[in-house]
């Protein structure tokens, strides 16, 4: 049987349901749809880089995660909790690991910018596991205070969201 290229690429692509994506980036609004800023991420080797260029937040630091839901629906309540493919439990500082999503605290100058790199080695835009591209997307949360890093947040609301996209 002799198959074109064409007929190849079209039988792989129906084969073959993976997503691979080396960068994305997350558009972040506040609850009323003002402009906060964004979040790129870029795939490593290793794992992602996730580079904030955040604006119009309150000074302090502030809870930075990865959440379960590519949505950020009204009140963002649709993005879930933090994003957990392994069911870890919470914070940095748990003794049987983390949720993938949980990330450092931002720090956020009296001018209400932060810019900052966080490496993230417990996801990916690869297809697999921890892929941020499963079944119901991923989106980044800012939250109203800083994340504890214990079992339970303590972060308070949500105060900007934004849906990873590939780029």
């Amino acid at each position: 049987m002799k198959m074109t290229l064409s007929a190849l690429v079209i039988i792989l692509a129906s084969v073959s349901p993976s997503f691979s994506a080396e960068k994305a980036i997350a558009e972040l609004k506040g609850p009323d749809g003002a402009e906060i800023g964004s979040v790129t991420l870029i795939q490593t080797p290793h794992g992602v880089l996730v580079q904030a260029d955040l604006k119009n937040l309150t000074e302090g630091a502030h809870g930075f995660h990865i959440h379960e839901n590519g949505s950020c629906a009204p009140d963002f309540k649709a993005a879930g909790g933090h994003y957990n493919p392994k069911g870890s439990g919470h914070g940095l500082n748990h003794e049987g690991g983390f949720h993938a999503g949980d990330m450092p605290n931002l720090y956020v100058g009296g001018n209400g910018k932060v810019r900052a790199d966080v490496f993230n080695a417990a996801v990916t835009l690869k297809d697999g596991d921890t892929t941020l591209f499963d079944n119901n997307g991923s989106s980044i949360i800012i939250h109203e205070k800083a994340d504890t890093y214990g079992e339970s947040a303590g972060a308070g609301g949500r105060v900007a969201c934004g849906v990873i996209t590939a780029k």
